[in-house]
């Protein structure tokens, strides 16, 4: 549709229903908190229903068990660019560099890594990245599996692994081409909490919690969405849910979305990026806040764990992949467990009564979420820009998932909020 029937929708939709909104924001994430702002700058009445009790989507600063820590995003990710960094600015809250002074320790099954593993691994990292300046993708896709197909069943899965801690994801559901358009630069970190920052920017807009929305209809002039309090009646939408939820049916759309959409999505997994979080207090074990202990026996069920970072009482551990769907699947108790006996096993078995509290965001299970964020699939590395296109002038579709080389970040998704909102307020009515 073009601008001049969209004016006219945007202009019918006006008359129908001038009480509702302009456009309607689904999803109070940073894409639709990034949405809100740009449409209110651009005089647009904007409402943001949001399913959760809570706004930031998968930011969200967790502290439940006392010690808080990002549930769920935690850099800012090439900060060269991230619009968080003037955000945070802007806002007074403070960022920083990732801290790297508790040291590293490599373990397997438990017990302190071999040094002829260690070896062994360390001359596998990096792998991907010479592949990818060496292997021409160009005719065909490839999985990153494929990619370091040479290195053997034994070294390819280890130089893999470390995806499993940055993607979620196993390298065979990787697209090369996708992974290889990833924007890359320095890293900072927000001392008082990425999801705290994301909630104190979301402040001033038209955010209704606790508003799942089960249905959106966009057959008429406008929009309608359906809400547990009632339709909303809109000139436009913009989506910005995550991948997950699109494809579990959870909102129907009618019509049903075009073949292309339903395409791009089929081309798009979730992640699995997992965090366990365990309080514990009392004795330290010699350990020096802001460690990272490594489980790597198994490149599969790899497991990274920060020790008291900040000095705080609390252990965070990450996993990725099958392995972290499974722990998802078990739930909290085992998964606690699980992490609790892996880390007695290394530190001693009195760290089982240390142990106070468990948290688990487990993102994959999550039904607001099924999924740590966007993985392309091995050939379908133009899914992100196909889901990126307005549908029917009416609808559009943006997040982590759509922002192309930003994929995967807060920041990319809140740059593709404000597109998303600048291509309904270039609308003149």
């Amino acid at each position: 549709m073009g601008s001049t029937m969209l004016a006219a929708s945007l202009a019918g939709a006006r008359a129908q229903a001038a009480s509702d909104a302009d456009v309607v924001v689904i999803g109070a994430g940073a894409a639709g908190i990034a949405a809100g702002h740009a449409l209110r700058a651009a005089g647009r009445k904007a409402v943001i229903l949001e399913a959760r009790g809570r706004v930031g989507g998968r930011t969200h600063t967790d502290a439940s068990l006392g010690p808080a820590f990002d549930a769920g995003a935690m850099f800012i990710h090439w900060a060269e660019r991230n619009p968080w960094v003037q955000i945070a600015a802007g806002l007074g809250v403070a960022t920083a560099p990732e801290p790297w002074g508790g040291g590293f320790r490599l373990f397997a099954g438990g017990q302190p890594m071999a040094d002829a593993d260690r070896m062994k691994r360390r001359g596998v990292f990096g792998q991907i990245d010479r592949r990818l300046e060496t292997v021409d993708i160009s005719a065909r896709d490839l999985s990153i599996a494929e990619l370091l197909g040479d290195l053997g069943p034994e070294q390819g899965p280890i130089a893999a692994s470390g995806l499993l801690l940055s993607i979620g994801e196993e390298a065979s559901r990787i697209s090369a081409r996708d992974y290889q358009r990833l924007w890359a630069g320095d890293d900072l970190v927000v001392p008082g909490g990425y999801g705290n920052l994301v909630a104190r920017h979301a402040q001033g807009l038209d955010i209704r919690l606790n508003q799942p929305v089960s249905a959106v209809a966009w057959d008429g002039p406008g929009v309608a969405v359906t809400t547990p309090s009632g339709t909303l009646r809109a000139a436009a939408c913009i989506v910005t849910v995550p991948v997950g939820v699109l494809k579990a049916g959870a909102i129907r759309f009618t019509p049903g979305l075009p073949a292309r959409t339903r395409d791009a999505l089929a081309g798009i997994g979730m992640g699995a990026l997992t965090k366990i979080a365990l309080k514990v207090e009392g004795d330290r074990f010699g350990i020096t806040p802001d460690s990272t202990y490594l489980e790597a026996g198994s490149p599969g069920a790899m497991i990274s764990f920060d020790m008291f970072p900040g000095d705080a009482d609390i252990v965070v551990g990450y996993c990725g992949g099958d392995h972290a769907r499974a722990l998802s699947r078990a739930g909290a108790a085992a998964a606690g467990a699980h992490v609790t006996d892996l880390l007695a096993t290394m530190v001693g078995g009195e760290f089982r009564k240390a142990v106070k509290g468990v948290s688990f965001p487990a993102w994959w299970t999550d039904p607001h979420a099924l999924g740590s964020y966007s993985v392309c699939l091995p050939g379908h590395e133009t899914a992100r820009d196909a889901l990126a296109e307005p549908v029917g002038g009416r609808l559009w579709l943006a997040g982590e998932a759509t922002a192309g080389g930003g994929a995967m970040t807060v920041g990319g998704a809140t740059l593709a909020g404000r597109a998303a909102a600048a291509a309904v307020a270039r609308i003149k009515v």
